[in-house]
């Protein structure tokens, strides 16, 4: 299916969600799945609806290093369940945005790369505001309840590997082609897996699609 054409039917969904808050909308899949780029477009698309759109990443969310290393630089169970501050998204942003909320959030607190927290103005929603949300680990049990629209981009490990070397390797996060395929193969994919196992997150969303091939995502689910 062409992209576009995704994301007319998306639209519709989301358009078709009855509530008098925004519209919560979270897109899940796997490292280097695709979820910023997917959800940076889908939310340009969005704009032609006339609804405020609100763009955040769970990547504004992370916990300080000395919480999300302290089972180990390579622990696939610190990975899970250490590196992001799911309150914090809870009570800035999903709650705010939810039933009988404030409609006053903030859309990141927390900047990993300089390990510091990040103090920006409240904004305000309006009331028909869609969120785009994106991220890892979304539909952990502490934040499932609060999406009001799943999405999960499922693509193989083999290939989400190959993307996450490119792009690391681009942003010249670590050093050497040893260093980063360690690092997905003892924290970053076995605590992805964890995920899978325990959340089966595909069985927990409205929408699944093989986003493989960028330009031509597949609708499974």
């Amino acid at each position: 299916m062409e992209r576009i054409k995704l994301f007319g039917h998306l639209k519709e969904k989301i358009q078709n969600i009855q509530c008098n808050h925004p519209v919560r909308v979270g897109i899940d899949g796997v490292d280097a799945a695709g979820k910023t780029i997917f959800a940076d477009e889908f939310a340009r698309y969005l704009q032609k609806t006339g609804r405020q759109i609100i763009r955040s990443s769970i990547d504004g969310f992370h916990n300080p290093k000395e919480i999300r290393y302290q089972k180990g630089q390579d622990s696939p169970d610190g990975y899970y369940l250490d590196s992001f501050n799911n309150q914090a998204i809870i009570d800035f942003l999903l709650k705010p945005l939810g039933p009988n909320g404030s409609l006053k959030f903030r859309k990141h607190i927390f900047n990993y790369m300089t390990d510091s927290e990040v103090e920006l103005p409240i904004d305000i929603s309006q009331k028909d505001a869609i969120l785009i949300f994106d991220g890892i680990f979304l539909f952990k049990p502490e934040l499932a309840e609060y999406w009001d629209f799943k999405i999960f981009l499922d693509v193989p490990f083999g290939i989400t590997v190959k993307r996450a070397f490119k792009r690391i390797k681009d942003k010249k996060y670590l050093h050497s082609k040893a260093d980063i395929l360690n690092k997905y193969k003892k924290r970053y994919v076995p605590g992805q897996k964890i995920y899978i196992k325990n959340v089966n997150p595909k069985e927990k969303t409205d929408i699944v699609i093989n986003n493989t091939d960028f330009n031509n995502p597949i609708l499974i689910k």
